[in-house]
């Protein structure tokens, strides 16, 4: 290879280091809740405080190497460069250059130290409207530097306008998107079907709103670069997983298989799809704030990658253990310099792995149970009405309700539901499917507003004392369990409360007791349930707790029980503990991996 995923990593930082750059390292993957998403998605998001205009206690221009996770995309993984997890290179001007110190750099970046060729570069710019003007500037800036005009093109703002969807406050603004051709060799790439984007400079001019944008006392420069996809040009390859990040994992995949990567298409995209869900998998457990798969919030994403992982096995035709022998890969091989606390994880990341792989192969033979029933039940449709009119045309197409309940209760994605179905002569109602999953994410929007609000059915007088209530059991579970334990979830109506938190076990009949007892102690003590509002930082400095991946933004509203209890929420809240009357716990039980349930009356 002409360059290794080391090598990269040290030849970005190198470079922007002689520009002044200090490198701040990386942060975790999991998001801290200040942006409103689940996981770290760019480089540029651990930086919101500064882009803001706070100051960096590292200076003005900064860059690193971060490690970042989507799945928006995830049924895109299987082609020649999409990935679920990647490291984005970055770098910031917080104030200090921007367009023409950047649009220099970058090309300089390209041409000059990696020998990218800049006659077959191309660079998309902002066209403008009516937020924000035409990006001329960079156009002509572009130009300048030897990029040819015919390369340079104008794209509206779902193309070149870059911003955190979801979220207010938050610096966006016009971006400079850099692309080569995914094959070099080729004559007359045509754009942009023969170019792959490896790269964007984002201007951030401008603070989003409520209703639209206003302009930054600072502008801002991010900059973000996939190394996969340099790595993919840098070795004049056309597919990312033939770079040193994947290979050793497709090379054991070939020889676990026995199939061979370059020779059958199908096998390919398997082996794909399996080494970039267990590179995630690797990188979500062995975290320093590590998850496992559940089946709420960022835990359920992780359990649909795994699932997918293990279905994709099941296609190659290799056990699921072939999953273990990737993520010991990862680890010893490819990432364990890199990202060294994978090591220390090592034990327990391939356990769970396992452990998510039993209970998958375990749900897979009841699914199949339930999968013969809609056949049958078919057949014995077919059968009756044959009997009644002979001239009657079999019916061969699974509803797409029962396919939908396959995927939902039992974790049958659609094409294992259509692969078993084309086993058996049928079809499956794909449409249905897709309304019943609609259907399914319209509930689930209401359910995640609820959880926003504290998981509250309503706002009554009885589901605020329940509310009220969760933060004593939270802060409760905290001091007699583990101060580990978080929320993970909560359902409230006016009859009881459902409240789930992380642990790795059941509690004794002697926690729960002490638990409840010491929730009734505070109610007792009638203390003054005091609301403040504060920023993000102060909450944190002064050990708020925000329990939800959910979205803060500049201020926060908290809510104190005394020095028990520290809460960051949205949701109503008693005026003092002495109202809500005796707290009892009904049941602990398992919700998910990792997690337990409490439901809990107030008498």
């Amino acid at each position: 290879m002409k360059i290794t995923s080391k090598q990269l990593r040290q030849k970005w930082l190198s470079f922007y280091e002689s520009k002044g750059h200090t490198d701040i390292g990386a942060v975790s993957l999991i998001g801290d809740g200040s942006t409103g998403v689940m996981f770290n998605v760019a480089g540029m998001q651990p930086l919101m405080p500064y882009l803001l205009g706070k100051t960096h206690p590292a200076g003005k221009r900064l860059c690193n190497v971060q490690g970042c996770v989507r799945t928006v995309d995830i049924d895109s993984v299987g082609d020649a460069s999409h990935f679920t997890f990647f490291e984005m290179m970055g770098n910031w001007s917080l104030g200090d250059y921007f367009k023409k110190e950047k649009t220099a750099w970058t090309f300089e970046l390209l041409t000059k130290e990696f020998g990218l060729d800049k006659d077959k570069l191309c660079s998309t710019v902002f066209e403008g409207n009516e937020s924000a003007p035409r990006d001329e500037e960079t156009a002509e800036l572009l130009k300048g530097l030897g990029i040819r005009p015919e390369h340079i093109f104008f794209l509206p703002k779902s193309d070149n306008w870059w911003e955190l969807e979801g979220t207010v406050g938050t610096p966006c603004g016009p971006d400079n998107e850099w692309f080569y051709p995914i094959d070099e060799e080729k004559e007359d790439p045509v754009f942009p079907d023969d170019y792959v984007e490896i790269g964007n400079d984002v201007y951030m001019q401008y603070r989003k709103t409520e209703t639209g944008y206003v302009p930054l006392e600072n502008k801002n420069v991010d900059t973000g670069f996939g190394l996969d996809r340099m790595l993919l040009f840098l070795n004049g390859l056309s597919d990312g997983y033939k770079t040193d990040l994947f290979l050793p994992v497709i090379e054991k995949l070939e020889e676990i298989s026995g199939k061979k990567y370059d020779e059958d298409e199908e096998a390919r995209k398997a082996m794909r799809i399996i080494a970039d869900h267990t590179r995630t998998t690797v990188m979500l457990i062995g975290d320093k704030d590590g998850i496992l798969p559940s089946n709420t919030g960022a835990g359920y994403i992780l359990r649909r990658i795994m699932r997918r992982a293990i279905r994709y096995c099941r296609q190659l035709g290799v056990e699921t253990s072939a999953l273990l022998a990737c993520a010991a890969i990862f680890i010893d091989e490819v990432y364990g310099e890199a990202y060294p606390n994978l090591h220390e994880k090592k034990e327990y990341i391939l356990s769970e792995i396992k452990n998510e792989a039993d209970r998958f192969e375990a749900t897979l033979a009841q699914g199949i149970k339930e999968f013969e029933k809609c056949v049958q039940g078919l057949e014995r449709k077919n059968a009756f009405m044959a009997q009644k009119d002979p001239s009657y045309q079999k019916e061969t197409v699974i509803g797409g309700k029962q396919a939908f309940r396959l995927y939902d209760t039992y974790g049958f994605p659609l094409e294992l539901t259509e692969e078993l179905a084309l086993e058996r002569g049928l079809t499956v109602d794909r449409e249905g499917f897709d309304a019943a999953f609609k259907e399914h994410q319209e509930k689930s929007r209401v359910l995640a507003g609820g959880q926003f609000k504290g998981g509250l059915e309503s706002h009554s007088e009885m589901a605020t004392k329940y509310h009220t209530a969760t933060h004593l059991l939270n802060a409760a579970l905290k001091v007699v369990c583990s101060p580990d334990c978080n929320q993970k979830g909560s359902n409230i109506t006016d009859e009881r409360m459902r409240f789930d938190f992380n642990f790795e076990r059941p509690m004794t009949k002697e926690e729960i007791q002490q638990v409840e007892d010491l929730v009734n102690e505070k109610i007792k003590e009638d203390i003054p349930v005091v609301y403040k509002e504060m920023s993000l930082d102060e909450a944190r400095a002064e050990h708020f707790v925000g329990v939800f991946d959910s979205k803060y933004g500049d201020v926060v509203k908290t809510y104190s029980i005394g020095d028990f209890s520290k809460e960051m929420c949205g949701g109503p809240h008693v005026a003092s503990t002495g109202v809500l009357g005796h707290f009892k716990i009904v049941k602990e039980q398992s919700s998910s991996a990792g997690v337990r349930r409490i439901k809990a009356i107030l008498e």
